[in-house]
């Protein structure tokens, strides 16, 4: 299992807007993370910088790279657009982390 972390820009006052459409999740959209074998997915918000902090859990790193191609993912990225810093297809600019400890 593989540890996977990277951070996103929120806009301006979205953070309850941005909490209600993931916690109505697609269920499209969550059967297709699960079955790239994403687990323990969190993302947490900083509120003093609108800053997202995403954090999971990947059985394989290359099955994030297939993510992007595929329909439901396309339109949950339309979907998001409006509150959150993406690229002209509309993926969210997501910004790495380098784990530099862990504990487990």
């Amino acid at each position: 299992m593989h540890r996977v972390a990277f951070k996103m820009q929120l806009y301006d006052g979205c953070a309850a807007e941005y909490k209600k459409r993931h916690s109505e999740i697609w269920p499209d959209l969550a059967k297709l993370l699960k079955r790239a074998g994403v687990r323990d997915y969190s993302i947490y918000l900083d509120e003093e910088t609108n800053i997202l902090f995403a954090s999971l859990k990947i059985t394989d790193k290359k099955n994030l790279g297939t993510l992007p191609a595929l329909d439901v993912m396309q339109k949950w990225w339309a979907f998001m657009d409006d509150m959150m810093e993406t690229h002209p297809d509309k993926s969210p600019v997501v910004y790495p982390l380098t784990e530099l400890f862990y504990l487990d």
